[in-house]
């Protein structure tokens, strides 16, 4: 049978933090616990930044009290800087009218060494986002620039496929993990550590803390633009990202027709509304231009999101072709821009990564994130 909540936190209530003798259940520093169908307990701890080695200790011993329980397969905990400690025990508050119960109250950080994070995002999935994401990285690595990529999407991470990664990441020390390398680029994904054919069962909660841990607990080093490589839609995990760190701009993708281009214009207001910039949006899947008889084909329609582009006063980047070659390179872990840099596949990335890294350049003194309020 598997471990309960109730048990979870009877555990943690003999876990002591600070001199006082309160117990870690009644400190308010929890966050909810997650257990998912498998037995595994996930939670966090907040902190101040300061607190983080003194807190260490009462970590390992709240994970300890929960691995000896019963029914518990596993045990992921975390010290976060990302949401205040709240005054009270463990429970659920009760909801601000017209505030979504689950509305993060995360506080960004700037990650130690990386200059710019910029969000690859779309209102839906099936757009060829990641796709876009990884190439736009390289494209900016072959302007000189250091580039690392987080894959963010937690149900759906296509970064090891398409950078051809396999393996697990390297432990350097405690539970920091180095990334790994594609073609030049510093890569981390959820992918690198669960099976390619393992669903990834996990209520948002769980989802915000992976992603949390991610952009916190990796060896980054010196970076000059972090792309991370979003889920679709507008939920938890993009809230997350806007509140966990200052992002610099948002890049939106869709393909061309109508439908897409409804999901792309809801991105473009949620990114607003938490006052990330919009670097621009970028029409993938333009036009088809037949390898036998070379006649152009909309399959997508056409100019969908330049025209889009224009009616929300945001900049268009560029159009991205629905061609075999793009696709066959990524499907095999060979990105277009990484093995044919000089080819015209390539090149509409590198003029892409060109008005984003000017987005970037004229966007001066380090933004800081905003307070995100839903009402």
């Amino acid at each position: 049978m598997a471990v309960t909540r109730e048990e979870v936190l009877q555990a943690l209530a003999t876990v002591a933090v600070g001199g006082n003798g309160g117990s870690l259940a009644a400190s308010g520093r929890l966050s909810d616990v997650v257990i998912d169908p498998n037995g595994r307990v996930m939670f966090s701890i907040a902190i101040e930044p300061a607190e983080a080695a003194g807190m260490e200790p009462v970590r390992r011993a709240a994970e300890a009290a929960v691995k000896a329980l019963p029914g518990a397969s596993g045990v992921f905990a975390s010290l976060t800087a990302d949401r205040p400690a709240t005054k009270g025990p463990a429970t659920s508050p009760a909801p601000t009218p017209g505030r979504p119960a689950h509305a993060p109250t995360a506080r960004a950080q700037i990650i130690p060494g990386v200059k710019h994070v910029i969000a690859v995002a779309s209102g839906k999935g099936g757009v060829g986002k990641s796709t876009t994401a990884c190439n736009l990285a390289l494209a900016l690595l072959a302007q000189g620039l250091r580039i690392g990529v987080l894959d963010c999407d937690i149900y759906g991470p296509s970064m090891p496929k398409l950078f051809g990664l396999h393996g697990k990441p390297r432990v350097i020390s405690g539970r920091i993990l180095e990334p790994l390398d594609g073609y030049g680029v510093k890569v981390m994904s959820i992918g690198f550590m669960v099976e390619e054919d393992t669903p990834m069962i996990w209520r948002g909660p769980m989802v915000m803390s992976a992603i949390t841990q991610m952009l916190r607990e990796v060896a980054w080093g010196e970076l000059d633009v972090l792309v991370v490589d979003m889920p679709p839609g507008t939920g938890d995990a993009q809230l997350t990202m806007a509140q966990a760190t200052p992002l610099a701009g948002a890049v939106i993708v869709s393909t061309p027709q109508d439908l897409a281009l409804i999901d792309a214009r809801r991105g473009v207001a949620m990114f607003k509304r938490v006052e990330v910039p919009i670097f621009g949006i970028v029409e993938n899947m333009a036009t088809f231009v037949c390898p036998h008889c070379g006649e152009t084909s909309h399959i997508f329609g056409h100019g969908g999101a330049r025209r889009e582009a224009a009616k929300l006063g945001v900049p268009f980047l560029g159009e991205v072709p629905l061609n075999m070659v793009i696709r066959e390179t990524s499907d095999s872990g060979r990105p277009v821009v990484a093995i044919d840099p000089q080819g015209p596949q390539a090149q509409v990335y590198a003029e892409i990564a060109r008005g984003v890294w000017q987005g970037l350049s004229g966007e001066g003194a380090r933004r800081a994130a905003p307070r995100i309020v839903i009402e």
